[in-house]
Formats: C-alpha cells, sequence, structure tokens
C-alpha cells in the first residue's frame, strides 16, 4: 500500500519537503511567540500589522524576480539555496532583538529568504511532478505544515517547560535553520535553457485565465490578514481569565492545533483538488475563510477557540498549496516560475494592505471584532467572484481545471 502512494513521486518532493519540515520547525518556533514578542517590546496592534504585513510584501515582490531570474537563466537551486541560507542568518540576528524595531528591521531582512525561494522552489515541485501537481504540493506542504507542528510543540516545551524567553528560543530556531541547508545538496534539476524575456514582455504574456485568477487570489489576501492577530486574540482573550505566561502557552497551543489540521488535510485536498478541480476547492476554501473570521469576531471562549483555530487550518489546507497548483496549471512550462512569482507577489503587496487595516481596526472595538468582520466581508466578495469568472475560465479553453 505504502509503495503504490509513493509510485511517480520525484525525490526532488521527499527532499524539499525535509527543507521545508527543517526550516519551518525552525520558524514556527518563532512565529507563534513573535506576536507577544512584539507587544513586550512596546509594539501596538499597528505594529504588529505592520510587521505581520511587511514580511509577507517584502518576500512577495522579491518572489516575482527570483522567478523571473531563474526562467531567465535556467536555474532554480540556486535561488532555493541562496534563500534559505538569508532566512538562517538574520533569525539568529533576531534573536538579539531588543526593541520592536529591530524586530521589523531584522524579521522583513528574514523575508528575504523567503522571497529568493519560494517561486524557484515552487517551480522545481512543479517540474517534477507534471501530472499529479495537486498531490506533490499537497505532499510539500503537509511536511512543511508537520515541521510547524513540531516547531510550535518546541516553542511550547521551551516556553513552559524549560522557562526559555523569547530570545532564547529564537536562538535555538536559528541553529535549526542552518542544518535545514543540508538535504538541498541532494535536489536534481533538470537541464533547461535560458528565456530570452524582458520582466515586462513575459508578464504580458501569462495567460489571460491566469490574470483573472491572480485578481481573485489577490481580492482574498485583503482578507487574509497576518496570522498574528488570530493568536493575539485567543492571548488577549484569556487574560483576564488566567496569568500572563498561561494565557501565551494557551495561545501557542491553539496554534499548534491550527497546524495540526493544515498538515492532517494538506495533502487529501490536494488530491482532491487534482479529481474534482482546484477552483472547487478554492472556492469553498474561500468562503470557509469568512465563516472563520466571522468566528473569530464574536468568540472570547476556550471552547470557541478549540472549534475555529482547527476550521482555520482547514482553510489553509484547502487554500495555499491548491492556489499555486492552480497557477501552476493555468501557466505555460517555459514561465512558470515567473507566473508563480506573479501571484506571490501581487498577494503579497495586498497582505501588507490587509495587515495595516486590520491593525488600524483591532483597537477599535474591546474584542477586537472590527479585524475579523473585515476579513469576512471581503473574503466573501472573493468568493461572489470567483463564481462570476468561472465561465470565463471555461471560455478560455481552460475545461481541463474544470472536471465534469
Amino acid at each position: 500500500m505504502k509503495k503504490r502512494y509513493l509510485q511517480g513521486i520525484s525525490a526532488n518532493i521527499p527532499l524539499l519537503g525535509v527543507v521545508s519540515f527543517l526550516n519551518d520547525l525552525s520558524s514556527e518556533m518563532i512565529i507563534p511567540i513573535l506576536p507577544m514578542f512584539i507587544t513586550a517590546l512596546g509594539g501596538a496592534g499597528l505594529i504588529v500589522g505592520l510587521i505581520g504585513g511587511l514580511q509577507e510584501s517584502i518576500a512577495s515582490i522579491l518572489k516575482v524576480l527570483s522567478g523571473y531570474w531563474s526562467d531567465r537563466i535556467g536555474r532554480r537551486k540556486i535561488f532555493v539555496t541562496s534563500g534559505y541560507l538569508t532566512s538562517a542568518i538574520f533569525k539568529l540576528l533576531l534573536a538579539s532583538s531588543r526593541i520592536w524595531q529591530h524586530i521589523l528591521l531584522f524579521a522583513c531582512f528574514n523575508s528575504v529568504g523567503k522571497g529568493l525561494r519560494t517561486a524557484p522552489r515552487d517551480a522545481i515541485i512543479a517540474d517534477s511532478m507534471p501530472e499529479a501537481r495537486g498531490k506533490g504540493f499537497g505532499i510539500h506542504r503537509a511536511l512543511d505544515t508537520s515541521g510547524a507542528i513540531f516547531g510550535g510543540m518546541a516553542a511550547l516545551f521551551l516556553y513552559w517547560f524549560l522557562e526559555f524567553g523569547f530570545s532564547s528560543i529564537i536562538l535555538i530556531a536559528a541553529i535549526i535553520a542552518f542544518i535545514s541547508l543540508l538535504p538541498l545538496y541532494f535536489v536534481k534539476e533538470g537541464d533547461r535553457d535560458q528565456q530570452k524575456i524582458s520582466l515586462k514582455i513575459s508578464l504580458k504574456r501569462l495567460p489571460k485565465p491566469l490574470l483573472f485568477f491572480i485578481i481573485v487570489a489577490t481580492l482574498f489576501a485583503l482578507a487574509n490578514f497576518t496570522y498574528m492577530f488570530f493568536i493575539l486574540k485567543a492571548e488577549t482573550a484569556f487574560l483576564p481569565l488566567m496569568p500572563v505566561k498561561e494565557s501565551i502557552a494557551l495561545a501557542i497551543l491553539l496554534y499548534i492545533l491550527f497546524n495540526v489540521f493544515y498538515a492532517m488535510l494538506a495533502i487529501p485536498f490536494g488530491t482532491l483538488s487534482d479529481r474534482i478541480g482546484k477552483m472547487k476547492v478554492l472556492t469553498l476554501g474561500y468562503l470557509l475563510y469568512s465563516l472563520t473570521c466571522l468566528g473569530f469576531a464574536f468568540s472570547e471562549s476556550l471552547p470557541a477557540f478549540l472549534i475555529l483555530f482547527p476550521l482555520y487550518g482547514v482553510v489553509y489546507a484547502m487554500v495555499d498549496g491548491n492556489q499555486r497548483a492552480f497557477v501552476c496549471d493555468l501557466s505555460t512550462e517555459e514561465l512558470r516560475a515567473t507566473a508563480l512569482g506573479t501571484f506571490h507577489t501581487l498577494i503579497g503587496v495586498m497582505a501588507l494592505s490587509s495587515s495595516l487595516v486590520a491593525g488600524f481596526l483591532w483597537n477599535l472595538t474591546p474584542n477586537h471584532s472590527l479585524t475579523f468582520l473585515f476579513g469576512s466581508l471581503v473574503s466573501i466578495v472573493a468568493v461572489m467572484l470567483f463564481v462570476l469568472l468561472k465561465s470565463y475560465f471555461k471560455d478560455w479553453g481552460q475545461e481541463q481545471c474544470f472536471p465534469q
């Protein structure tokens, strides 16, 4: 049974998955404590949104450039390796932060590495699994998110049981990030011809169905503000009921629960999208996000969060890998990295606006409900636009993306 399940899977998929597992183990030791680290060093809600949004935007601006240069020179691996190395270096510096401005600087430079590696890495995955990209991306995301689970557990263990401070946890995470570089040596990329393209010309050559999907995904990105507000919502709800240490530990635990559902369902939803069509899975994912935000807007209790954080994980399992796979389906092979880079850049730029709006709305109500109502409303608009454009995708000859 195991042999049949692994049949036809390129060695690049598990190798890149292991790299992402270790890197996410490192990153997710930092991610659940980062919003509390920011507030502990004097950052307010708007600063949280600024840092969260800038991390995505800076990384994403570089994604289109790295994707374009990867297509142009015909090489992927050099960008992937340099990206992971850059992130490891700035995680090490992040541990030395003493004011929130330090976090802003080092977290943003850490995102430079993410920007360098993501589009070329996703292009390697797509090139390695041409007949089952949904499954390939699902496997990679599952390993990636499994690292996130263990990273969150490690952060919780170090914080709660060993009583490590935030800086010490980040230092250990940086060491793991350097270890994650080792499996990259064994990743193989096929010979590719250099593409004689300019960035302007390559963007014009992207298929129109792809451009319309990117518009939909960009609108959803406006709704999909930084995860840090979900963690802070739980922590601030618990603060009146328990000591600070317990409220932080419980918020970390809920974030682990989010990642458990994300990792558990990434492959099934990737495989399902290959069978029934990625648009159907993505539309349901966008709709579920709207409902989840609505729940966060009006919830203050632990039982409610025990439902909402798993639902948040289900949303990411449905949306994250399948958006990338759908971009690959709608793009041409020679411009795949450029298409992925364009997609990541536009939704990342929108993520800054989203997180800044969320940060502005954060303190306007005592229970922070406006932040989540904003996300719910915009996501519903994205769902409606997606449904309206379905027939347009078919008109452009993309029927293979919408199996009957």
